[in-house]
């Protein structure tokens, strides 16, 4: 774990499916885990012609017209650093490697996701619940000058990182295995399922779901079960 190398992915997209939408913003930090440390980043635009998330995103569609498409060497550079990393890291991981592969636009990758949502409990995680890049931000002391856009987030994600003392352990906890949990509270008790991190019809159809080790699931102070 010493010496290891993560990947922090970010995606701008056109909607939330690749269904019906595609990546418009790759952004990516190759971090040194011991050396609390950026090696490397990069960050580009691929060409759309409508971006119905603009009003989230700001990135006009002309805009990305400009910009070089996955042939591209700065497109090659992304796949350089992934060669070097051990792992990917995404905040929202289910979000970002649905674009990569299968009925993704992006190649599929190799790198084994650690989510650092869900998979990874910061110790100075202030959020009753699912901490967002900007709550953690927040927490550890990382100003925050822009939102939204690839690069920054990731770079937001790796100065949490630096200040995190226990880093390594955190992410040899958060490649445990997970095994999806439903929680066994009735409906009235939503809120306390919710502040438990328990997502509501996303892992399990109408559900309070969440993906946790033994441990994790042995330590809440209420009843789970396995998923089927």
């Amino acid at each position: 774990l010493m010496s290891m190398k993560l990947l922090i992915i970010d995606t701008e997209t056109t909607g939330l499916s690749p269904a019906d939408s595609t990546v418009i913003e790759l952004g990516a930090v190759l971090f040194d885990v011991e050396l609390r440390s950026v090696i490397c980043q990069v960050s580009f635009l691929l060409p759309t012609l409508t971006n119905e998330a603009e009003f989230v995103n700001r990135i006009q569609p002309a805009l990305t017209m400009k910009a070089p498409d996955l042939t591209s060497p700065m497109a090659a550079s992304f796949w350089a650093m992934v060669a070097e990393a051990d792992y990917a890291v995404a905040h929202n991981s289910a979000f970002d490697r649905q674009w990569f592969g299968g009925s993704g636009c992006l190649p599929s990758m190799p790198l084994q996701w650690i989510c650092s949502m869900d998979d990874i409990q910061w110790p100075l995680n202030s959020k009753r619940g699912r901490s967002s890049v900007m709550s953690l931000c927040v927490d550890y002391g990382v100003p925050v000058w822009q939102a939204h856009r690839a690069l920054t987030d990731c770079i937001y994600l790796a100065e949490v990182m630096k200040r995190e003392p226990q880093l390594e352990q955190l992410i040899e906890n958060a490649l445990l295995p997970r095994h999806v949990y439903v929680s066994n509270l009735g409906y009235e008790q939503r809120q306390h399922c919710k502040e438990a991190g328990f997502t509501w019809n996303n892992l399990v159809p109408k559900m309070w779901a969440k993906k946790m080790t033994e441990h994790e699931a042995a330590a809440l102070d209420f009843s789970v079960s396995i998923a089927e």
